[in-house]
């Protein structure tokens, strides 16, 4: 099973036990020893999932939880000597997919790893029946109100997703901000400012330079313009 698995241990000779078993299975690893390093690596890398030790120095395994899963959706699975309910209760509210306690077989490992590879893979799967509008590496899907960037989500608020399916779904023409304030807030009165402030929202989002936009292009005294080819407004 080809996949980039990222190991955060800061235990080398176990990280190294693990890249072992996974490279068997065909999977490509990379490990660091800081949520902090990982953090980094994830930006860069996209891995397909994450192996998570707690007790990290620094930053700990809950907190690397809470600013990881504000961006990505991809599997985490922990593993750590942390046996307590309450450990195993937070890990997975923080946002982990499964919780595995050390000591463990390298083998099941595997196993484990190698099932939540499926699952992710059968959850990004999109219904060939829905309606998408794919832009660059994203695919927006309307029925299920989805936005992904290959097979991570993207989180958006539902107004930031009407905003960007409106645009989404009018590709190509020059938008006024009063005309999708009325689509999306449903009135024909009301702070226009509202509409600038979302959009801002999705750049930070979905843009490599949010102050250079490719996609939603601000055409000046007209609107908003939505470039489903990413080109750079010339």
């Amino acid at each position: 099973m080809k996949a980039k698995i990222l190991v955060v241990e800061d235990v080398k000779e176990l990280a190294d036990l693990v890249i072992l078993y996974l490279s068997r299975e065909g999977m490509e690893s990379r490990h660091v020893e800081t949520a902090e390093e990982a953090l980094e690596v994830v930006e860069a890398w996209m891995p397909d999932l994450v192996i998570l030790d707690i007790n990290l120095p620094g930053m700990d395994g809950f907190e690397f939880l809470s600013v990881f899963r504000k961006k990505s959706a991809c599997p985490v699975l922990i593993v750590s000597a942390r046996t307590e309910d309450e450990d195993v209760i937070a890990g997975l509210g923080f946002g982990a997919d499964e919780y595995v306690t050390k000591p463990f077989s390298p083998r099941v490992l595997s196993a484990r790893v190698r099932a939540l590879l499926r699952r992710a893979q059968e959850s990004s799967q999109p219904d060939e029946s829905e309606e998408t509008v794919r832009f660059g590496p994203f695919t927006l899907s309307m029925a299920s109100c989805v936005l992904r960037r290959g097979r991570d989500r993207v989180p958006l608020s539902a107004k930031e997703f009407e905003v960007l399916s409106y645009l989404a779904v009018n590709p190509g023409k020059p938008h006024p901000p009063e005309e999708i304030y009325n689509a999306v807030w449903k009135s024909a009165y009301g702070d226009l400012t509202t509409v600038a402030v979302y959009v801002q929202r999705l750049r930070k989002k979905i843009e490599e330079d949010p102050a250079t936009p490719k996609y939603i292009e601000t055409v000046f005294g007209m609107g908003y313009r939505f470039n489903q080819e990413g080109d750079a407004a010339q």
